[in-house]
């Protein structure tokens, strides 16, 4: 910070950085253009009177939200349905991932104890491990869900296998690189006296990631809830294809209560994340 003096005795600050900062910013601007014009970017049209109209009568409609004893049974299968989607699926993409993240995880590696490097076998595998999680991932759930309604028919089965599929390239990815930027002391340790690659795993890099695999692992679960509602719209059943329903028939009175159904599903997931970070810490 340069300090420059002031007739009157005080001082101002004045950031060093602040050309580069402006630079920056500028720079961002000039590449954020081409892509505001490429996708047909125009927010004011949100304030012309008919847009204005349209979103006035839309959001009156929301209130009061539904809630006759009927609607209010049929919403809490619908939840329970994506609960259950979105739970499933979620333990399918673990058992899934789990495995092949202590695959392609480099700090389990027996072969690079003594030597500190791979063996070009264990390099191939690992590397073919990882384009598969690429693979998985690479698909958005929607359109894996899209595939299976087509394949296993209307229904929660093409969600749970949708979610499956691409949280397990998820999970695989981001559990080997929260393994992988965690203290390798113990692991190597263990390895370094004889240990096995799964003694390694839970004595010494578990402990040392458990917390953020954790938090990582519930907020998946709660991007499953979320991916489970929009997986409904296509037919895979649960909230979404309800609020889909709903839609269709101009009933926001509806649709609010399932809206505020979701934020509390997504608030009850955000409290449980936060009671296992406090247990595991203590």
């Amino acid at each position: 910070m340069l300090l420059t003096s002031m007739p009157s005795g005080s001082t101002i600050t004045t950031d060093p950085a602040w050309r580069g900062r402006i630079t920056l910013f500028v720079l961002g601007l000039i590449l954020l253009w081409p892509m505001l014009v490429m996708t047909e970017f125009k927010p004011w049209e949100l304030m012309d009177a008919q847009s204005l109209n349209a979103t006035w009568r839309f959001l009156i409609a929301f209130f009061p939200p539904a809630h006759s004893t009927e609607f209010l049974l049929i919403v809490a299968t619908a939840t329970w349905q994506t609960i259950a989607m979105a739970s499933a699926g979620m333990a399918l993409a673990m058992i899934a991932a789990i495995p092949l993240t202590l695959i392609i995880n480099e700090h389990l590696s027996i072969s690079r104890i003594g030597l500190r490097r791979m063996s070009w076998p264990a390099m191939l595998i690992r590397q073919t491990i990882r384009w598969v999680l690429v693979l998985l991932r690479s698909v958005p759930e929607l359109v894996w869900a899209l595939l299976f309604v087509r394949i296993v028919g209307l229904g929660p089965t093409a969600g749970v296998l949708a979610i499956a599929l691409t949280y397990a390239g998820m999970l695989g990815k981001v559990y080997a690189e929260i393994l992988e930027t965690s203290d390798p002391l113990a692991t190597d340790t263990l390895l370094q006296n004889g240990c096995s690659r799964l003694t390694a795993f839970f004595y010494g890099a578990l402990p040392n990631a458990a917390a953020e695999l954790t938090s990582y692992t519930i907020y998946r679960w709660e991007c499953a809830i979320r991916g489970s509602v929009v997986m409904g719209f296509v037919g895979a059943g649960g909230l979404g294809q309800r609020m889909d329903e709903s839609l269709k028939m101009l009933s926001g009175a509806e649709v609010s209560t399932m809206l505020l159904v979701f934020v509390v599903l997504v608030a009850i997931a955000d409290s449980v994340s936060k009671l296992f970070r406090k247990g595991l810490a203590t």
